[in-house]
């Protein structure tokens, strides 16, 4: 187990054949917690049970596991891969991967990809957290200095992201590792190693309109994966630390 985590809830330990975990997502009709890991490993989405034991491993053979740092989910089953990740800002291109029905796969598939790029104007950027709303994918930038959202239609192709705001948050380490939001599309959340942020009272996608809290974990490590288990309720995983094996947290929201 880790050190004091405060109010994170440890559910389970992960099963230690996943040593980098980068995200977590529910999906309707499923009783499995969905993962992946991030660049360097294989081109595999994970299927967990609550014991972190993994239940389902589905290889995806048509896309390499470039950088792929998150993931949502649709209203229908449909699990997306966010393969955004870069640290080195050099990308220009970047991908989200669409499985169809991924509860129903037996071990492997192939993927639709939505593409985009960033306007000419805009410096290349490096994302490891979205959510998909309205059929639409919100993208948040991973920096310090100040995030930035994007939106890309869930729309099979290519496209060029479009900036929809930017905020930058008081603190000093502010990097979003994750974001998730509410079923009822109220509250979005966005993860830190050490803390969440919640936004909430927001007008239409502006995000960042509204009211912005942080909430403090006595606890720091690598967490890189959030999702909303209800609307009270957030799961949050972590990437193993040495010897070390990763967490899966249940938190609840104030």
């Amino acid at each position: 187990m880790a050190c004091q985590t405060g109010k994170l809830h440890v559910i389970c330990d992960i099963s230690s054949d996943l040593k980098e975990i980068s995200a977590i997502e529910t999906v309707f009709n499923s009783n499995l917690l969905w993962v992946i890991e991030d660049a360097g490993n294989k081109n595999q989405v994970y299927g967990l049970d609550l014991n972190g034991s993994i239940r389902k491993s589905i290889t995806i053979t048509n896309v390499k596991n470039n950088d792929w740092e998150d993931l949502t989910s649709d209203s229908i089953g449909n699990l997306y891969i966010g393969d955004f990740g870069n640290n080195k800002k050099k990308q220009s291109l970047y991908s989200i991967y669409k499985i169809v029905g991924v509860d129903t796969i037996i071990d492997k598939t192939t993927a639709s990809s939505i593409n985009f790029t960033l306007s000419n104007t805009i410096k290349p950027k490096d994302f490891e957290a979205f959510f998909l709303l309205n059929d639409t994918f919100y993208l948040f930038s991973k920096s310090n200095k100040s995030c930035q959202i994007f939106k890309v239609p869930n729309t099979v192709g290519s496209h060029t992201a479009e900036l929809v705001s930017k905020y930058k948050f008081d603190g000093d380490y502010n990097k979003i590792t994750s974001a998730d939001i509410s079923q009822d599309g109220k509250t979005v959340t966005l993860l830190t190693h050490d803390k969440i942020w919640m936004l909430i009272d927001f007008k239409a996608d502006d995000f960042f309109s509204g009211k912005i809290e942080s909430q403090m974990f006595n606890h720091d490590s690598q967490k890189e994966g959030v999702c909303f288990k209800d609307s009270k309720t957030l799961l949050i995983t972590e990437e193993s630390d040495k010897d070390i094996q990763s967490n899966l947290y249940e938190y609840k929201i104030d």
